[in-house]
């Protein structure tokens, strides 16, 4: 879609040119800027110059720049013990977008954007990354991506504040994990993905997107009895109903997917 009311798009080079001006918004893949129209909408800041290494990997885990695109996430290489890694090609195929949407969306672009159907939202919350969130004045921050995205479109930055990225801890990415997904057609927007992951200290965690305005993460300090994992889930009071799906289906499919993932990481 034209975006008919912007009247210059500035290209960032240093974090000094992070700066927004009134109705000025970051781009950085632009595939949902660009897909409707933006009421009030008068600038845009290009990112994607600004020379952030799309993955880095650190002593602690992962770094991915919010500027990564979904085609450069999927394309992570498996390393020797990384038992989370095939959440990487699950979470980015669930995007369910043609290669050039994969080509041009980025990961920051995903999770700002807050949807419940944000599949980076689902990967960040499932191996508790933590937002690298730059605000003015060289100012910094870190907070869980499950607690970054704070409802149906909504999240926690403040004015002039961009993600810059998410990092992912190397003991999330050592973990064995479980993923399970559905639509109400088979190129459908989610209806529910829960991910399930099984630490090697025993901490088992359940994070439930999708079908919830937030991410719901679930935590037990040892892989949870069918009793004690399905009361958790019935605790969750976020379902919604729109056109992908009804609450009560997304509560049950949630509720099935879970057992489902027990009983996988049991064994």
């Amino acid at each position: 879609m034209d975006l008919i009311t912007v009247r210059e798009i500035r290209v960032a080079h240093t974090r000094d040119d992070i700066v927004f001006a009134p109705g000025e918004l970051p781009l950085g893949g632009g595939t949902w800027l660009f897909s409707e129209e933006q009421p009030g909408l008068t600038g845009l800041v290009d990112l994607t110059a600004l020379g952030w290494p799309s993955v880095v990997e650190t002593e602690t885990g992962l770094e991915i720049a919010a500027t990564c695109t979904i085609a450069e996430l999927s394309r992570i290489p498996a390393h020797d013990g990384w038992g989370a890694h095939p959440l990487f090609g699950q979470t980015a195929n669930s995007l369910l977008a043609s290669f050039k949407i994969w080509n041009v969306a980025t990961v920051g672009g995903n999770i700002c954007t807050s949807l419940p159907a944000g599949p980076m939202i689902s990967l960040g919350s499932a191996l508790d990354a933590a937002a690298v969130v730059w605000g003015p004045d060289g100012a910094e921050r870190r907070m869980p991506v499950s607690r970054f995205v704070t409802g149906n479109r909504e999240n926690a930055l403040l004015p002039g504040e961009v993600l810059r990225s998410i990092e992912i801890p190397r003991s999330s990415l050592e973990a064995r994990t479980g993923f399970r997904r559905i639509a109400l057609s088979p190129l459908g927007r989610t209806g529910t993905l829960v991910i399930a992951r099984l630490d090697a200290g025993g901490e088992a965690v359940f994070t439930v997107t999708g079908g919830t305005t937030r991410p719901e993460v679930l935590r037990f300090e040892a892989l949870p009895d069918a009793a004690t994992l399905r009361a958790s889930v019935e605790a969750v009071d976020s379902w919604f109903t729109d056109p992908h799906g009804a609450a009560d289906w997304r509560r049950a499919m949630s509720l099935l997917f879970a057992e489902e993932l027990r009983e996988e990481l049991t064994v």
